[in-house]
């Protein structure tokens, strides 16, 4: 058993599926899996294991941030022997032809965090999506007919900035939108040589100050979950 899971070696699949709510993670395991068991409620993060058309997935809530998705990603990888993980999450849109509801593939994930510059000694590392994963979420889409943008997004390690400005320098080099947890799910990923891959749905707008309530987001996000799943079986 891992410090912060607490499931046994053969509880947790290969493939992973992410969300950073736990009750998100919950919900997707309640409507989407066949026969799901609950392998863990540790500090109220939800993981959970089933089948999905007969192949086993995953659901494990990663919290909010980056710290945070580095633990479990840690252990899913070290301990659990996990081999795919998606993060599937909500994300605020830097864009103007990305709407609310709209779907993004995270080719590649910039971060104002940290992380990356003690790891690397102020060199630059890139972490990127692993191809993979995103071809397979390419071909998934296509066959559920949904529409998706695929490119840059930005994982903060900020959520209140006090300079409301800043989001436009992001914008400005073509960042799609801002999540919390890609940058070190992608840079573990390369490290561990695990593939990995980031699905959002957009819960707010930059540009238009839309948002959505928490409910949506944990319970209506249903075009992600299945594109994520059906990806997880290719």
């Amino acid at each position: 058993m891992s410090v912060h899971i607490g499931a046994k070696k053969g509880d947790i699949a290969e493939t992973v599926l992410m969300p950073g709510d736990p009750l998100r993670a919950k919900y997707i395991a309640e409507n989407f899996l066949e026969n799901p068991v609950c392998y863990t409620e540790v500090r109220g993060m939800y993981g959970f294991t089933g089948t999905y058309k007969g192949k086993k997935v995953s659901i494990q809530g990663s919290g909010m941030g980056i710290p945070s998705i580095g633990i479990y990603v840690n252990e899913l990888i070290d301990q659990y022997d996990v081999k795919r993980i998606m993060r599937i999450g909500s994300c605020g849109s830097f864009k103007e032809e990305v709407k609310i509801r709209d779907i993004i593939l995270g080719m590649s994930a910039s971060t104002n965090s940290s992380l990356n510059d003690i790891t690397f000694r102020g060199m630059t590392f890139a972490p990127t999506a692993s191809y993979s994963l995103f071809a397979k979420a390419v071909q998934a889409a296509e066959k559920l007919n949904i529409d998706f943008h695929a490119g840059n997004i930005l994982s903060t390690d900020i959520f209140y900035n006090d300079d409301p400005e800043e989001w436009k320098i992001w914008r400005d080099h073509n960042v799609l939108a801002v999540e919390m947890e890609a940058a070190a799910l992608y840079t573990l990923a390369a490290k561990k040589g695990i593939e990995a891959l980031t699905i959002l749905t957009v819960s707010d707008s930059f540009i238009t100050s839309e948002v959505t309530t928490s409910e949506e987001r944990e319970k209506t996000f249903t075009q992600m979950m299945e594109l994520a799943l059906e990806t997880a079986i290719a």
